[in-house]
């Protein structure tokens, strides 16, 4: 039978599901709109991406934990004074892409966007159902990085936001 969109065999998955339910309950959710995660797996492994919306129960299409990440697939680069204009731009621009990741393919890090980046304006389901959707959302996503990319945010202290600084290079392993 079905429960929570889950198929569950006999008792003894019945069981399983309840503990895992519980054990999920009882850990804090710190997997949020806005926070800094890496990818693990597939194509964009060893990127960083932000958090745009979680499904923790999962959803038709994916019965298991989930969420929505706008990321960054390739970093801008190192700009110096002495570039003219048009190396500064081309330095400077942001390749984003948007996908669905398992939170067994993610891992969070300390750092969190922060709110004037607003997260959930990235990215919908619905623009995710369709290939022009999709690509307007990357567009959207480039626009709103590379702005925040040449001019952080300030933090409470007024220096330029470390979790935006942190998402702007590429991590190094």
């Amino acid at each position: 039978f079905w429960l929570k969109g889950r198929a569950i065999q006999g008792w003894r998955g019945l069981l399983e599901f309840r503990r895992n339910l519980a054990l999920a309950s009882a850990m804090g959710k710190f997997i949020k709109a806005g926070r800094v995660v890496v990818l693990l797996q597939g194509r964009y492994a060893g990127k960083k991406a932000i958090v745009v919306k979680t499904f923790d129960e999962g959803s038709k299409a994916r019965h298991f934990g989930h969420c929505l990440v706008a990321g960054v697939d390739r970093a801008p680069l190192k700009v110096t004074r002495r570039m003219s204009k048009k190396k500064i731009s081309k330095r400077t621009r942001v390749k984003p892409f948007v996908k669905y990741a398992n939170y067994n393919h993610i891992m969070p890090t300390r750092y969190q966007v922060p709110s004037e980046i607003a997260p959930a304006s990235m990215c919908t389901d619905q623009q995710m159902d369709s290939a022009d959707g999709r690509l307007e959302a990357r567009k959207f996503v480039k626009s709103l990085l590379q702005e925040k990319f040449l001019a952080p945010p300030a933090d409470k202290s007024g220096r330029p936001s470390k979790d935006v600084l942190y998402l702007r290079k590429k991590l190094r392993f």
